[in-house]
Order: structure tokens, then sequence, then C-alpha cells
């Protein structure tokens, strides 16, 4: 996709700071496309083993390209990034990284998967015996420099985005974040081939992509939070075949969310042969993590929802 302007991996940043000087400057109503690194920070290739995966350090996870200064763009005012589309590499990794993901307590261990699949056509991925994902590339961290002075980490996200993990934020999605500084100071990274809502082991298909974008101002929209509109339904991407689901009930979300995702790996681990640790990793790669009930107290229902498709 041709865009008016290109920035590479190696202009960019670890961290938010709005100290940091920006890479490009654009006009509203002008498009970028971003050539990003991977969340490993290239550290992680096709050719990886599961010993790169202490190598990892977590200063420079998520690295992302910018920032990319917007000419009129003030405090108050929200930043409408449309994204244009995605340029796949066709590889990418899912990991289990010891001390991280939702189960981290009862998956101590280091894992990691390296997938191939045709950057062309996007058809499924392959995982373990008979498993195919459906791809969906998407940006997993996006956002604006933060108002409060010095470098913030990347990996949490913040009121003016960052590292979101929102699946849905894909081609034909218009993202709007709230401006804290003149100028924004757009960056982006992080792209994922696929990803289920919640992404519970911690990482999803990690993939370089490419990511074409367009910038326009909102003025004085004075947004709490990122907002953003799908282009098209996104509760179907994978309903062709149903879904298995569990649940957790609890009084405590985190808790609840805990018990329906173990009660899928078991499920998973038990029907298809898989050890507990693949299936973990799959079901952060494509089931999705849903809040049921949070009303009737003094318990709520997390459910767990793994497509049926993956394995038909």
């Amino acid at each position: 996709m041709k865009c008016q302007h290109t920035i590479h991996h190696a202009q960019g940043h670890y961290g938010w700071d709005n100290a940091n000087p920006p890479v490009l400057h654009i006009a509203p109503g002008e498009t970028v496309e971003c050539h990003p690194l991977d969340a490993s920070n290239g550290l992680i290739t096709p050719a990886s083993t599961v010993a790169d995966i202490a190598r990892l350090d977590f200063a420079k996870v998520n690295p992302v390209v910018g920032p990319v200064y917007i000419d009129g763009a003030k405090p108050g005012d929200a930043l409408k990034v449309t994204l244009l589309g995605f340029t796949p590499s066709g590889w990418g990794w899912t990991a289990n990284i010891p001390g991280f993901g939702l189960l981290a307590d009862q998956f101590t261990e280091p894992h990691l998967h390296l997938w191939k699949y045709d950057a062309a056509s996007m058809t499924p991925a392959l995982y373990g015996p008979g498993g195919r994902v459906p791809l969906k590339p998407f940006c997993g961290t996006i956002g604006l420099a933060p108002a409060a002075a010095g470098l913030h980490s990347v990996v949490p996200p913040r009121r003016v985005g960052g590292n979101m993990d929102i699946r849905d934020l894909a081609a034909g999605t218009e993202l709007y974040l709230p401006v804290e500084v003149n100028g924004g100071l757009f960056s982006v990274g992080d792209t994922h081939a696929a990803q289920g809502d919640g992404e519970v082991c911690g990482t999803a298909i990690e993939s370089p992509c490419a990511v074409a974008a367009k910038f326009e101002l909102v003025k004085g929209a004075n947004l709490d939070f990122p907002r953003f509109t799908t282009p098209g339904p996104v509760s179907r991407h994978l309903d062709i075949a149903g879904y298995e689901v569990t649940t957790g009930i609890d009084p405590d979300l985190m808790a609840a969310a805990r018990a329906a995702v173990a009660g899928m790996i078991d499920l998973l681990a038990k029907r298809y042969h898989l050890r507990a640790v693949d299936a973990y990793l799959l079901c952060s790669v494509c089931g999705d993590l849903r809040i049921s009930e949070i009303v009737d107290r003094p318990n709520w229902i997390v459910s767990f929802y793994f497509p049926r498709v993956v394995f038909t």
C-alpha cells in the first residue's frame, strides 16, 4: 500500500516519553507506512529455540516506531488513526515467558512455538496435530505520548493508548486517541498475526507486519479514553463451527478468568492430546475471554470461548 511517508524499525523507541524527538512531522490527512520490529525486538527469529526466551529484555520488548508529530494536534484533541492495511511477514512466534501471563504460577517453564504462514493468502496457520488458526493482523501497541514527564514503560496500556492488545485494531478500523501533548507524538508496534481476546499466556502470534495508517484530527474531542469504530462484524470471525465454552465463577473477576482458562486448557489437552502448555498458547492466540455476568452479586461469571473451527 503506497503511503506519503515511511518510517523504519530503526526509527523508534522502547518507552513512552514526550521528550522523544519526532522522527517525522506530518499534516492532518497524510498517510504513513510503519515498519516496526516484532515484540521481541528482533531477538526471536524463525531459527530461534526455547533458549532465546531467557534472553528477552523486558526493558526493550514491544519496540515502537515513531514518534510522529501531527501538525495542529493540541491537548484535548483526538487523533483519528485509520488503519488502512497490513503487510504481514509470513512468520511469527508465541511463547510462555516465566513470570508472565494469566496462569504464570501454573506454567513456570519457558516454551516457544514458531509459526509459518502464507503472507499472501493468509490461510490458517498450522498448530500441533491438526490445528489451524485463522489469521487477522492487527496492532498490539499503538498510542500517543503521555503528558507526564519522563520515561514510562511500554508494557501496560494507558489513557493515551499504548499496549492495548485489542485484536480489532485491524485493517479498516478507525481509532481515536486522546491527545495530551502538542503534536500527539504517535508511535506503533507489537504487530500480531492473530490473538484471542485476553491474550491469556501473554503473547499472541507475534509477527512483524508493516502498518499503513492515515492521520486526522478531531478538535476539542476531550476523550477520557481511546475508542474505535470497526468496519464490519467482529463477533463472527471464527463462528463457522461453533465454540467450546468453559466458565469460571467467583466474586473476583480475575479468579473467575483464571478458572475459565484453566478449564479450557484441560478440555483441549485431553480431547486433542496436547501438552497443557501447548493448549495454553493456543488459547492465547485464538480463544476469547468474556465477562458473561457481572450483576448477580456476590459471584461473577467469566467464560472462555474456543473456536471449534481450529480443529475441524
